[in-house]
Formats: C-alpha cells, sequence, structure tokens
C-alpha cells in the first residue's frame, strides 16, 4: 500500500503511531464527546486532532485507554477503527445516541447492540452481504454488566445501521421511498430495536481485523412512539452510555486480567 505519510510513521487520517492511544478505546462518534469522556480518565491528554478524528488518552485503573471520535456513518468509522487497530489497540466499544424503534424503547433508555443489520455501503466492500453483523460476546457481556451495575434501564437486541438519516426520517420524501418503508417494517416485525449509523461498519470491519468491539448508546426518541401517539420525550444527554461504557471497560480491565471473575455474575 502506498504510504501517503510518505514516512512521518502516523496514520495517514488519524494521525497517531504506535504507543499514542491504549488497547482499550472508546470510539463516540462526535468529537465534541470526546473531553467528556476523557473526564472519566486519570491524566488525559490530547494526543490527536485529525478531520474527524480527535483523541484523547489517559488511564483507568492504572491501564493506559483512548477515547477517539469517528465522525459520522460507516465510512469514517471504518477508516478509525483500521487505522488504530495498525498501532495497536484490539478493543473497541462505540458510545453513541441512536432512534428508538421497537415500542418499549424510550428517550433515555440505553440500547446495546447484539447484532446489526447491514443497510449500509462499507461493509459491502468487506464481506459479502450474508456476513453477519455481530459484536464481540466478550465485549458485549461486560456492556450488559455494567448496565446493570449502575441501574440503567436498557435494552440489548439488534440494531439497523443505515447510511441516510433523513431515509429513515423522511422516507415518503424520498425516491427510494417504498423500498425503505417496505424494509423499516420489516425490521419492525423482526424486532429491531433501534437505529443508528456506525456499528455495522465496526462489527465487520473488527471481523476482519480480528478485534473486539461492541457497542452501547443513548436512545434519544422513538418514532415509532411518535407514531402511536405515546409518550415520547427527547433526551440528549449522553452521560449515561458514556458512565455504561467506562464502567465495561473497567469490567474487560477485570476480565482480561482475571478470567474467573467473571463468575461473579453467575455464580
Amino acid at each position: 500500500m502506498i504510504d501517503y505519510t510518505e514516512g512521518a510513521g502516523t496514520q495517514y487520517h488519524i494521525g497517531l503511531k504506535p504507543g499514542d492511544v491504549g488497547k482499550y478505546v472508546l470510539l463516540p462518534g462526535d468529537p465534541k464527546r470526546c473531553a467528556k469522556i476523557a473526564k472519566y480518565f486519570d491524566d488525559p491528554k490530547l494526543v490527536g486532532d485529525s478531520r474527524e478524528y480527535m483523541t484523547y488518552t489517559g488511564y483507568i485503573d492504572g491501564v493506559k485507554v483512548s477515547v477517539m471520535s469517528t465522525g459520522i456513518g460507516g465510512p469514517s468509522a471504518s477508516i478509525g477503527l483500521e487505522e488504530l487497530a495498525n498501532i495497536g489497540a484490539d478493543t473497541f466499544i462505540r458510545v453513541g445516541t441512536c432512534g428508538g424503534m421497537d415500542i418499549d424503547v424510550k428517550g433515555g433508555d440505553v440500547v446495546i447492540a447484539t447484532g446489526a443489520i447491514r443497510m449500509e455501503g462499507t461493509t459491502k466492500e468487506y464481506a459479502p452481504i450474508e456476513y453477519p453483523a455481530v459484536p464481540d460476546q466478550t465485549v458485549t457481556n461486560a456492556l450488559v454488566f455494567a448496565a446493570n451495575k449502575l441501574g440503567a434501564n436498557y435494552h440489548a437486541g439488534v440494531v439497523q445501521c443505515k447510511d441516510a438519516f433523513y431515509g429513515q426520517h423522511q422516507p415518503e420524501l424520498m425516491p427510494a421511498g417504498a423500498e425503505l418503508q417496505y424494509k423499516w417494517n420489516a425490521w419492525l416485525r423482526m424486532g429491531c430495536v433501534a437505529s443508528e449509523m456506525e456499528s455495522a461498519a465496526l462489527f465487520i470491519v473488527g471481523s476482519y481485523r480480528r478485534v473486539r468491539v461492541g457497542s452501547c448508546f443513548l436512545c434519544v426518541a422513538n418514532q415509532e412512539r411518535e407514531k402511536a401517539g405515546l409518550s415520547n420525550k427527547q433526551v440528549h444527554d449522553v452521560d449515561l452510555p458514556i458512565r455504561v461504557a467506562i464502567q465495561a471497560i473497567r469490567n474487560l480491565i477485570r476480565m482480561d486480567s482475571d478470567p474467573t471473575w467473571i463468575n461473579e455474575f453467575f455464580g
């Protein structure tokens, strides 16, 4: 592959080199969320600011960890994950926002993805569509344990990943509206819990790169509850899923150092 950095020794898009990040990395979409997440680290330092990729590195329980934003959508998320894996990171948690789909998912709830519908374009350049987009089970378990420990109201299930935000919210205006609405109804009938934009790409790239990936989200609101005339409050404060992700990192650090620790949850 061409070295587009011309010997700089850094990754072309994220601007980072080996040693800049820990093996555990949190992945919000919005660069502005990185500083908010880094406040949960000990001794956080800004180590990168390139394009949509803002990066802080610090410590949790004495272990080096990082947070890096990925921007919106699968293409930039896949690039970020590829380049982080190139410099030594191997465990990732996406922490972001989603829209509820299942009628029981309310604004303010946490959603933990157990799989992702590949209704986007990035993953088609990695694997045939028959290959499922699934998270790492250990990371997913760590997120579920974290949500339980924090007493969060959470839902674990399949999420839909798309490329067009307005295709979801205004399908009737789109030239392909009939197809969008047909598929949306199919996802609802299959029990899909929420819609977002990055997890399918992260799960597929994670499978390909043999790294661990999981996802958790804040449900901002639920358009299906709105359609049904049910209460549909909007919540924009992402602190709860951030705390779930931070606790999950703590869980993973303990699991990785002492695999028998997980028995506490099943004893």
